[in-house]
Order: structure tokens, then C-alpha cells, then sequence
């Protein structure tokens, strides 16, 4: 099944525009979008890979529906700041600091870290290191700022 779903996706690269508009509508049994070629390249290759082997986990879907109805609901100003930096929950995040490894869990209200609650990753990070630290940046979620660390 891999070599014919691997041919499949080969094929595609090399295969007229009419081939593909016309696979579109066989695997989406819809008109396919006007847009470049490489766009349908790709589409076309997730949903061979899809039909083939399954697509998102409903968990995945239910998360995803729930970013697009937060992102949906919330002011479109504040979207354009704030990206969503928060790992989904049941990440596990793990920091080694002085040689000892921490792993903190991230649950959907707040943070795990040796059985205890935190309501930020920076009072996690600040136990660990006895300083004040950006969380996020701690833990390898967000880049520090130029000159800081």
C-alpha cells in the first residue's frame, strides 16, 4: 500500500494541470479551487495521505474548533498582538537546569509541576531557578528578547 500511495503522491509533480483538476475532483467531488498549481499539488497529496491513513484524531478537530472559536470571538486588534503561545494540554515540557531535569505538564487552566498547580510557567520557572524568568522563554516556547536571556 506505501509504494502505491508514494506513486500516487509522485505522480503528481508531474502530471498536466488538467490531471490535477481532474484528481481534485475525484478525491474532494467538488470543482477545484482556482489557485496555483503548487496549492494543488499539495492538497492533493495531504488527502491521498489522508484517505490512506487517516485524518486528525477528533481530540486534534476539537482543539482546532475551539482556537478558531476563541480566535473568532475575541477583539481582531488583540488578535493581531497576541498569538497563542499556550501548548495544548497534556504537552509535557521539560527543562534540564543545573543538571536536574523538570518537567511541568500543561493542563487547560494552568500547570503541573511536582504535583502541585501554577497558575504561569514563570512561578514554575522562577521555583526551579530561585530568579525571575519569562516562562515561556525558559522553557523554550518563545525566543528572548535580543540582549536578554
Amino acid at each position: 500500500m506505501k509504494d502505491t500511495i508514494l506513486a500516487q503522491l509522485i505522480a503528481l509533480k508531474g502530471a498536466p494541470g488538467d490531471a490535477l483538476k481532474a484528481r481534485w475532483r475525484e478525491l474532494f467531488d467538488s470543482e477545484p479551487p482556482a489557485y496555483n498549481r503548487r496549492f494543488l499539488e499539495s492538497r492533493l497529496a495531504y488527502r491521498i495521505q489522508e484517505l490512506a491513513y487517516g485524518g486528525l484524531s477528533r481530540d486534534t478537530v476539537d482543539r482546532l474548533k475551539a482556537l478558531a472559536k476563541q480566535h473568532a470571538s475575541s477583539d481582531p486588534a488583540e488578535r493581531k498582538v497576541r498569538p497563542i503561545l499556550r501548548p495544548i494540554a497534556g504537552t509535557k515540557l521539560i527543562r534540564e537546569w543545573q543538571g536536574v531535569e523538570h518537567c511541568v505538564t500543561v493542563r487547560p487552566d494552568d500547570f503541573e509541576y511536582q504535583g502541585r498547580p501554577y497558575q504561569s510557567l514563570s512561578s514554575v520557572a522562577r521555583l526551579i531557578t530561585g530568579t525571575k524568568w519569562n516562562g515561556l522563554v525558559f522553557f523554550g516556547l518563545k525566543q528572548a528578547v535580543q540582549g536578554r536571556k
